[in-house]
């Protein structure tokens, strides 16, 4: 029998068709944020979002210790964003932190600002394998905060055993840590506990990104420690890793260092007075990039170190650093150095160092479409300085000039066993010399 439909409800049945057509394609939208169709499996995770603040926000408190808080819960649940409201935030230890978080800050008004440091002297040997030290004052540590323990292997600033840790509790002048000592910190070799740390820290951690956000290390009330071993972010063994819009400042040491690092990627980031390098690539670290950042009044602007290789630099200013804006040397091959301002450097733009033989040499770099300008500081300055048996170093459609200090001297110097060096379309403008040959 045929139904006998009457107009209202043909137009029931015709809403109720459209709004299961409207449900059903909202639900096939899968990726872009809604869940996905209905006979599908939903396999990606969504992300949990906390805030810390200092009198508002999931958590709340003044110090690293909430920091880490929310750090360590999103890590428990696979990761996320931390946003860190405005406010300064005292910082008594390194934020540590885990795979597949998001750290980010309000911009210019969120500041992670390092403590004032104590150093004291060990007066009881300690091996390798404890959890403990015995200082001659425990007045300045804390439970809770970060320590370094030093113990001299030889002359240089870098020549030291170092072990980064937490302290847990304090009984006496004893320390007792979150980790085993690892080295030996003899009396004898001048060991030493102090509340040294970077700002930010990791070590074998992957996938982290890290926005908007200031990080300050009080460097007139801090002791000076080398790059090697911390800076105002430290971080070891890590890959995929990437900073926007960060500020590492005031820190007596390094900016920025990493060690044996993979795809660290740094845009619109800035290293402004910190005692040594605003940007370190530390050894063996592959691809690192450097886009639009600035590095202005360290001690030198960015250092290649060891065996960094495929690196970028583009659109970035290397500015008033007290030595070098740019260092390349042992191993560092195959790099590119595009469209920067390098300028009102101390000694010179870009170094390229004499760091051995053939094999050590900063070898296959390319420098293009930059400026370099007025480096030099009281004494004759050099715009690019090709030092040792360096080989394949092209720079082309690069501005060598004097505008200000008429300090530059010499636009490029390449030295007696430099091999294969081209220049190619570039302007010399008030500099006195514009290629010096020694070969």
């Amino acid at each position: 029998m045929r139904a006998n439909y009457t107009e209202p409800s043909r137009r029931h049945t015709l809403r109720l068709f459209l709004l299961i057509i409207a449900v059903s394609t909202a639900i096939a939208l899968g990726e872009d944020g809604t869940v996905p169709s209905m006979n599908r499996p939903m396999r990606a995770g969504g992300e949990l979002t906390l805030t810390v603040g200092q009198n508002e926000g999931d958590l709340q408190g003044e110090d690293d210790k909430i920091i880490q808080a929310g750090i360590e819960y999103l890590h428990r649940v696979g990761g996320g964003t931390l946003r860190i409201l405005p406010g300064a935030y005292l910082m008594q230890n390194a934020v540590y932190l885990r795979p597949n978080i998001t750290l980010r800050g309000s911009g210019e008004k969120t500041i992670l600002r390092k403590a004032a440091s104590v150093v004291t002297p060990l007066v009881r040997d300690s091996d390798w394998f404890e959890y403990g030290v015995e200082v001659g004052d425990a007045k300045g540590f804390t439970p809770g905060g970060g320590i370094m323990l030093r113990s001299k292997t030889g002359a240089g600033d870098w020549q030291y055993d170092v072990r980064q840790a937490t302290i847990t509790a304090i009984k006496g002048n004893v320390l007792f840590l979150d980790r085993l000592t690892k080295e030996n910190f003899w009396i004898e070799k001048d060991a030493t506990a102090a509340t040294i740390f970077p700002i930010l820290t990791a070590e074998n951690v992957d996938n982290v990104a890290v926005e908007d956000i200031v990080l300050d290390g009080s460097r007139e009330q801090n002791e000076h420690v080398n790059g090697n071993f911390t800076g105002a972010v430290f971080i070891q063994h890590c890959n995929r890793w990437r900073f926007r819009n960060v500020t590492a400042q005031n820190y007596n040491g390094d900016g920025y260092s990493f060690q044996v690092c993979d795809d660290i990627h740094f845009e619109n980031c800035r290293a402004i007075d910190n005692a040594d390098l605003g940007f370190h690539p530390g050894s063996g670290s592959q691809r690192p990039i450097f886009r639009d950042c600035l590095s202005r009044g360290n001690s030198l602007g960015l250092f290649f170190c060891w065996s960094v290789s495929d690196g970028l630099a583009e659109n970035c200013t290397l500015s008033e650093n007290k030595n070098y804006g740019i260092s390349i040397g042992h191993r560092d091959t195959d790099n590119l150095i595009k469209g920067c301002t390098i300028e009102r450097n101390g000694r010179v733009g870009i170094l390229f160092r004499s760091d051995g033989g053939e094999f050590r040499a900063g070898s296959r770099n390319r420098i293009e479409n930059c400026t370099i300008r007025d480096n030099g500081d009281k004494e004759a300055g050099i715009g690019i300085d090709i030092q040792g048996k360096t080989q394949d170093i092209t720079v082309i459609n690069t501005l060598f000039e004097n505008v200000a200090t008429q300090n530059q001297k010499t636009a490029v110097r390449i030295g007696e066993q430099a091999q294969r060096i081209t220049l190619r379309d570039n302007t010399y403008e008030n500099c006195p010399v514009h290629v010096e040959d020694k070969r």
